[in-house]
């Protein structure tokens, strides 16, 4: 629907855009995308691949970020069929566990990543390069009368995707994800927040957060979206595209900042600028708003337009959503997880709370237990763990209540505060309880620290700190 729907709204309009192997831009309108999308998914079918009498196919896409991947997603999934995204960067023992595991049947892959699944039947694994030939014959088959594809039957109870999700620990698990979790996800996330323009895709497509907000979200409200394709691009990406929104995890966000004071720090700026912001902050306040004038060397790099950071993904300080309000960026913090499809909540551009992930989306139900564990429910809710009926339990419980692992509450406005994780909890010989993730954010602070993990070890507090480059050997 959200495919058909835009081709036929915004049919002109450039849905995707991206760099090709010259380096020149593509651009792709809704209407092509969906003819595309019907064109590979009509291909499919015509091998074989069209669901019957239950039976639905689990085909894994796997790849750097890319417009091919996306077409190969999207016909899989619109199809009726099971995509099942896997991460491009896992050793190839762990690849063949993950499709197993799920049942592939076929496999969309980058050229270079084929070796990953060499002990694969090689007759089911189709090479991304070669979408084009797939894609011609299906219109050609199109054309011939095949209307298969077009007719197929969307069940909203069916699984569309096989998310595998880490967690804290353990090896990965299969979330499945509906045709109703997806759609949920996507009609009610966009209530709590309004792009105003483009986008560049950072996040990688085999990541929940990535793909249905960071791609499908920006599809549901008909704005472009240019996919980068690794981050070695990103920076001449931002300047280009000029973006108005992009959609980070934690990790980018502390990069940027240290690379913003880093840059201060070599132009022996770093005095002018924090005074700038002083007299900027106090402005402000009186409602007279000069940082696109003050902070222009900070957000050129951005492509001076960027607006709005949906950041998720982890907990993400506060101290960074101030220093980037200050040059004229807001960072509007969410939360979720691959098995809520994943957003459950989000600040929002006109209310938000800072220290908080801001409040739930329309459709999500929160509770504290006893215990302090934050609560979850609502449409978006995952249809269990594929074939872990354990595991699935263990997360679930018997009223349907998704149990996160992250201690929280609900306050009297409705914003929710996470305080740190359940299993992670320092437990001091006092009595005392202590959350590694607040020691973290403030020595994440610090300019010289790239990562640090803090743990308990014969019952002392344990940082490990990784340097950043400049500060190794010093």
């Amino acid at each position: 629907e959200l495919v058909t729907f835009r081709a036929d709204e915004s049919g002109d309009e450039v849905a995707l855009s991206f760099n090709n192997e010259s380096d020149q831009k593509v651009s792709k309108t809704f209407a092509q995308v969906a003819k595309e999308v019907n064109s590979l998914g009509t291909w499919l079918y015509t091998q074989g691949y069209q669901p019957k009498d239950g039976k639905l196919y689990h085909i894994a896409v796997l790849g750097d970020n890319s417009y091919a991947w996306l077409i190969a997603f999207l016909a899989i999934t619109n199809g009726g069929n099971v995509a099942v995204p896997i991460d491009k960067d896992l050793a190839d023992h762990e690849v063949m566990r993950i499709i197993n595991k799920a049942d592939v049947d076929a496999i969309f892959i980058a050229d270079d990543k084929k070796d990953l699944v060499k002990d694969f039947k090689q007759e089911k694994v189709y090479l991304l390069s070669q979408l084009a030939t797939f894609k011609q014959e299906g219109l050609d088959s199109i054309h011939d009368g095949n209307k298969s594809y077009y007719e197929a039957e969307m069940v909203d109870e069916n699984p569309t995707i096989i998310i595998f999700t880490s967690g804290t620990s353990g090896q990965s698990k299969g979330a499945v994800l509906t045709n109703l979790n997806i759609g949920a996800e996507l009609t009610l996330t966009v209530q709590n927040f309004k792009p105003e323009g483009s986008t560049v895709a950072v996040l990688p497509f085999h990541h929940a957060f990535g793909l249905i907000v960071g791609i499908f979200m920006v599809y549901y409200y008909g704005f472009e979206t240019f996919i980068n394709k690794n981050l070695r691009t990103i920076s001449k990406a931002l300047v280009n595209e000029k973006p108005n929104t992009i959609f980070l995890v934690p990790l980018f966000v502390e990069a940027f900042h240290k690379q913003i004071w880093r840059a201060a720090d070599k132009q022996k700026a770093t005095a002018k600028l924090k005074a700038a912001m002083a007299l900027s902050n106090s402005m402000l306040k009186t409602g007279i708003d000069m940082r696109e004038k003050f902070f222009e060397s900070v957000l050129t790099p951005f492509g001076r337009n960027l607006k709005w950071i949906i950041c998720g993904g982890a907990a993400l300080d506060p101290f960074y959503v101030k220093e980037f309000r200050s040059w004229g960026i807001e960072i509007l913090n969410g939360y979720g997880m691959t098995e809520c499809s994943p957003v459950v909540s989000v600040n929002r551009n006109l209310y938000r709370k800072d220290g908080t992930i801001g409040r739930g989306i329309p459709g999500a139900d929160f509770k504290t237990a006893d215990d302090e564990e934050l609560l979850v429910r609502g449409p978006f809710l995952m249809q269990g763990y594929y074939k872990d009926p354990e595991l699935t339990a263990e997360a679930i419980d018997e009223e349907g209540w998704y149990h996160t692992g992250d201690l929280g509450y609900v306050d009297e406005e409705g914003f929710i505060h996470l305080t740190g994780r359940k299993k992670n909890l320092i437990i001091l010989s006092t009595g005392e309880n202590i959350s590694p993730e607040e020691l973290e954010e403030n020595l994440q602070r610090d300019p010289a620290v790239c990562e640090c993990l803090v743990y308990e070890q014969d019952k002392k507090i344990v940082a490990e700190v990784f340097p950043e480059e400049d500060y190794r050997g010093n």
